[in-house]
């Protein structure tokens, strides 16, 4: 099966699905990973966060510690990705190029912009793949609910999320570790819900089996 991972920024992928991913390359699947943007951003006084440099750098050694050897890199800015035709042409690109039968993305209730605009991306070009799930990468409200419907056993791969996510120093040094406390927390209440250790939970919007 060729499974396509969609992040619109390094480290989105490894928060949301990295340990779905890790058992599908375990079990033999391709699996594709389309970061969007350049993932590089400062902050409101326009100190420099992470540069494009470092969060390619990073996003490289997650990809290698989760066994992903396809990796695409987009060009979009950080912070200024619309659902438009140009994004809309790059996934149709990865689809059809690649075949695709499945897909993780963002989940639409997501507050970041660009996450919102990716996840409509997808929905819309991707609309003839047959199977969609939609993950979440962020830690903030929204005022939509996140129907987690879809569960993925990780325990056994939840290390080596753990090792990707702690590949991004660079946002590790601005949130500290509670990136890490907060889906350990997340795939430990998933799994107790599905009777295992530790799951990834997804809101699925289509799957033929």
């Amino acid at each position: 099966m060729n499974i396509l991972a969609i992040g619109a920024h390094f480290d989105d992928v490894e928060l949301g699905c990295a340990g779905t991913l890790a058992r599908h390359i375990a079990e033999g699947d391709n699996v594709y990973i389309y970061v969007v943007t350049l993932s590089g951003y400062s902050n409101q006084n326009k100190k420099i966060v992470r540069s494009n440099q470092v969060a390619k750098k990073e996003g490289l050694k997650a990809m290698k510690i989760l066994g992903v050897k396809q990796l695409i890199c987009g060009n979009f800015k950080t912070l200024n990705v619309e659902f438009d035709e140009r994004l809309n042409k790059e996934i149709i690109k990865i689809v059809n190029s690649k075949k695709i039968d499945c897909i993780y993305t963002h989940w639409h209730g997501d507050i970041h912009h660009d996450h919102q605009s990716v996840s409509k991306a997808t929905m819309h070009s991707a609309r003839h793949v047959k199977k969609i799930l939609m993950y979440r990468s962020n830690w903030y409200e929204s005022p939509y609910q996140f129907k987690g419907n879809y569960y993925v056993d990780i325990t056994k791969t939840w290390n080596l999320k753990k090792k990707a996510i702690l590949c991004h120093k660079s946002e590790l040094n601005r949130v500290g570790l509670k990136w890490l406390d907060f889906f350990y927390n997340e795939a430990k209440n998933a799994g107790q819900k599905m009777n295992v250790d530790l799951a990834e939970v997804f809101e699925l919007v289509k799957y033929l089996k």
